[in-house]
């Protein structure tokens, strides 16, 4: 009986599918922890994942709204208040995430995952610390496109989400090839 198994894949794994089959475009093969010769949240290649940075093109703050309620079979994108304004002082680009709040952003990084990498997140501790949580869902085999980001504040505080640096680590699986890719359903 043959053995099925999923591997994690590594710093080497990912750069080799990233130049060789447009993986992860742009792509850092080092993790960036400076830019202009500041300090910035880092993001590119680790030694098992990908950090990758939050787009300063949009930003998508929701809830605000106390009446009602939220059907995620229904979805009233009325509840979705305003685009959060990109501000900048010298530490950077950032939107203000209000107090336990929650936003919906993009990555900066396209996504092209081959047929047997799936892809999921995990958050930076730098985020965590700040009680900053970061969600996507997984990535299937086959998806291609820029990732969504959702974003929760889980302070009573309000709290920076800085853009064009790195806001959460993409961990890569690999297995064998699914019969039915994200693709082949048509997701």
């Amino acid at each position: 009986k043959e053995k099925r198994f999923m591997s994690v894949l590594s710093d080497w794994e990912i750069k080799e599918l990233a130049e060789q089959q447009e993986m992860i475009a742009p792509f850092i093969d080092y993790s960036c922890k400076e830019k202009d010769g500041k300090r910035i949240l880092s993001y590119g290649l680790g030694s098992y994942g990908y950090d990758i940075r939050l787009s300063p093109s949009q930003c998508l703050i929701f809830g605000g709204n106390q009446r009602g309620d939220c059907d995620p079979k229904n979805f009233d994108s009325e509840n979705i208040l305003k685009p959060a304004e990109l501000l900048e002082d010298e530490n950077g680009q950032y939107f203000i995430l209000p107090p336990y709040g929650y936003c919906l952003g993009v990555a900066q990084e396209h996504l092209k995952l081959p047929r047997n990498v799936t892809v999921v997140a995990v958050g930076k501790s730098t985020y965590a610390r700040s009680g900053i949580l970061v969600n996507i869902t997984p990535a299937e085999a086959g998806w291609e496109g820029y990732l969504t980001l959702e974003i929760s504040n889980c302070t009573g505080l309000f709290n920076r989400i800085y853009a064009d640096e790195g806001i959460t680590q993409l961990i890569f699986h690999r297995g064998k090839p699914c019969a039915t890719s994200y693709q082949d359903r048509k997701g």
